[in-house]
């Protein structure tokens, strides 16, 4: 058996490894570089370290947490999303991002629609709205309005479970047998309560990331579907098992997009960190989806009819 490596030699292949994995030309070992050794250690290791994205922002990550690792490895979370919203948001759009969870897209989404542009960047955990309060100091994002609370089709509380702080930014009302890590209670409303009038006349694109409950967000939406911009997008996280679980259907999430004249595009979803290093290097664009939706998808809804929304 060979020797154990020595914490700090540990230590400093880790860096060095991340450096490479950020800054290095190419992809060359990248993937399982991440996969086999950082990812886990990262994980297993906490850091807490102020990281720098891709895009220039500035992000508080503690390792042990999936998104913030993936962050502070890769210097970017979702690279497909991120740059289908770096062609999407322009000079004076509105972006609202429901489920914000630390931020990322919120600050991303700052600096796309300027200074005359507007976020609301909407999160039930108040950990995680702290969160999000802190990077927006950290990259001096005037242009958000950040919302401590959860959303659905009518007023309610809603319970929120977090199994593992391994991925904290999983908060699910579903149902969860499991030992729970925490709990929260959160007052919810229709997304176009907590909007004002002119965020939501004036919404360029609504990102929804909701673990779940995405099928009592969009009917809160829904009667003001008719009111929003022509050419507002709308992307949807859903997992339809957890959405079944709370007697929604993604089929009824659909047809209710559908009649009002969106049709569906479906973006890459995998967070495998064999497979980061070459998304970021060739990310993809929402292709037209016309198939049944199995398992995890991110679904993009758009009055544009094409094949692939460029």
């Amino acid at each position: 058996m060979p020797p154990a490596i020595p914490r700090h030699a540990s230590e400093l292949l880790a860096t060095l490894g991340r450096g490479y994995v950020r800054n290095a030309p190419g992809s060359l070992l990248k993937g399982p570089l991440s996969a086999r050794y950082l990812n886990p250690y990262l994980r297993d290791h906490p850091r807490q370290r102020v990281v720098e994205a891709r895009f220039g922002a500035r992000f508080a990550c503690d390792s042990r947490d999936l998104i913030q690792r993936f962050i502070s490895l890769y210097g970017v979370w979702e690279p497909h999303m991120t740059r289908w919203l770096q062609g999407r948001l322009g000079a004076g759009d509105t972006f609202v991002d429901v489920g914000a969870n630390v931020g990322y897209f919120a600050v991303l989404g700052s600096r796309l629609v300027g200074s005359t542009g507007r976020v609301v960047a909407i999160e039930a955990s108040g950990t995680f709205h702290d969160r999000v309060l802190q990077h927006i100091g950290l990259n001096d994002c005037a242009n958000v309005r950040a919302v401590n609370a959860a959303v659905s089709d009518s007023h309610k509380t809603l319970t929120f479970v977090l199994a593992s702080s391994n991925n904290m930014g999983a908060n699910s009302i579903v149902p969860y047998d499991g030992p729970a890590e925490s709990s929260f209670e959160m007052a919810a409303r229709p997304l176009p309560e907590i909007l004002d009038e002119d965020e939501l006349s004036r919404a360029r694109v609504i990102k929804i990331d909701v673990e779940g409950a995405e099928g009592g967000v969009i009917r809160g939406l829904a009667p003001a579907l008719g009111e929003l911009r022509p050419d507002v997008e709308i992307a949807v996280e859903v997992t339809p098992d957890r959405m079944s679980q709370l007697g929604d259907s993604i089929d009824e999430l659909m047809a209710t997009m559908a009649r009002h004249g969106f049709h569906t595009y479906r973006l890459p979803t995998d967070y495998r960190p064999e497979n980061y290093p070459r998304a970021i290097r060739h990310p993809e664009p929402p292709v037209r989806w016309r198939g049944p939706i199995v398992g995890e998808s991110e679904l993009v809804f758009s009055r544009v009819d094409a094949e692939t929304l460029h």
